[in-house]
């Protein structure tokens, strides 16, 4: 059976009542990403350093 690609990993998560943050990491880019949803919407966004540039993580491929 072949391995199902995930493109994001989830690296940090934090839930409240009728909230949540979570950061997401882009595997093929290492762009980082913001998503927050709360009882009314919800959000995404590119996480950026002082400069407003993105913040990259170093990703390794997975081991197969």
């Amino acid at each position: 059976m072949a391995k199902k690609y995930e493109r994001f990993i989830k690296t940090y998560s934090s839930e409240k009542i009728l909230q949540t943050s979570e950061i997401w990491v882009d595997k093929e880019t290492g762009v980082n990403y913001l998503f927050h949803s709360n009882s009314v919407g919800a959000g995404l966004t590119v996480l950026v350093d002082r400069e407003g540039r993105p913040i990259i993580t170093t990703v390794f491929p997975d081991e197969e």
